[in-house]
């Protein structure tokens, strides 16, 4: 396939910008800036939002920006061109993430349409879900949707596994809860304003009221195992895996996580996203072992009908987006 070197009209880079501002990212950090060269769309991660605490291997970092590279591949199939995405194309510039070639024109197809809709109407759902269970055909299309090589979105099922997460949850938000260190950054990041200009963008619906759907504060009330499993048995919960645990596989997380996302959205859902708990080594490990999973599990995502409307967190203005040099 080659690449169609023309030059993007301000409508075109309009529509790129967009998807890549609307896209999900962990503690809402939009940690990416973009450049649109002839033909091509250049995403690359800015190394100057960092949270040490709670991203201490920067595993969030490259899955927000495999989401929007994701959500850029798909805004440039809906101006109607074959794409090519490469993710970390050059190693002699690790903060490149993915490259989006743009190739022969093309109609954008029914799903690509439908999934583009999806963007603006992806929030984050912090809240409980109605009693209305997801169907095991919109939960098999979730499943399908998640087909970034090498990542596999696995539901969580029965008392034995529920409770094994409740067992993850209620042993990561204690020590979270206790972390001195984690709870300064995390102040500072989501107070309004932050450390530095730029930083803080706050969170939407931050103060949930289910302490395993959002982030663990000092008087987060945290429930026990028997509560916290029988509430989550009236959810549907996806756990992301991936073989290995590099920062290619987060990144292709990134992207497996909002096409999932942007599906269950066109199916009339609505999903948040958490991974605060798989920092948390002994906690990672416990579920490896106690669920026997083929692989690093990277995020969780809870998925459910909503039952209230949700505000969407803020987002950065494009031209920040687009102003930064990420070469």
């Amino acid at each position: 396939m080659e690449s169609v070197a023309a030059e993007w009209s301000a409508g075109e880079i309009d529509v790129l910008a967009r998807a890549v501002v609307n896209a999900p990212s962990v503690h809402n950090m939009q940690p990416w800036s973009l450049e649109l060269p002839d033909g091509e769309a250049l995403l690359s991660e800015r190394t100057d939002l960092v949270l040490p605490y709670h991203d201490p291997a920067g595993r969030d970092l490259a899955v927000s920006c495999g989401a929007a590279a994701a959500n850029l591949e798909l805004g440039m199939r809906v101006l109607g061109r074959e794409t090519l995405l490469t993710l970390l194309p050059d190693p002699l510039r690790p903060q490149l993430v993915a490259r989006v070639t743009a190739s022969d024109v093309r109609l954008p197809s029914a799903l690509d349409l439908h999934r583009y809709s999806a963007i603006a109407r992806r929030h984050s759902y912090r809240h409980a879900f109605t009693g209305q269970c997801v169907s095991d055909y919109d939960l098999t299309d979730l499943v399908t949707a998640s087909h970034a090589a090498g990542v596999t979105a696995r539901p969580l099922r029965g008392a034995a596994e529920l409770t094994a997460l409740a067992d993850v949850l209620e042993y990561a938000g204690a020590a979270l809860r206790q972390d001195d260190g984690y709870q300064r950054e995390l102040t500072l990041w989501t107070a309004r304003g932050g450390a530095r200009p730029g930083d803080g963008l706050t969170l939407a619906a931050a103060a949930s009221t289910l302490p395993w759907a959002g982030l663990v504060r000092r008087g987060t009330a945290l429930p026990d195992r028997e509560t916290l499993a029988a509430r989550l048995g009236r959810e549907t919960v996806l756990v992301f895996l991936t073989a290995d645990d590099t920062r290619l596989d987060h990144v292709r997380t990134g992207v497996a996580m909002e096409q999932t996302w942007l599906a269950a959205v066109d199916m009339g859902l609505a999903a948040a996203v958490q991974t605060q708990p798989l920092h948390v080594a002994e906690a990672r490990s416990a579920l490896i072992d106690d669920l026997g999973l083929p692989g690093y599990p990277q995020l969780f995502m809870r998925v459910g009908h909503p039952a209230v409307a949700v505000p969407c967190s803020p987002r950065r203005a494009i031209g920040d987006l687009l102003e930064r040099d990420p070469l």
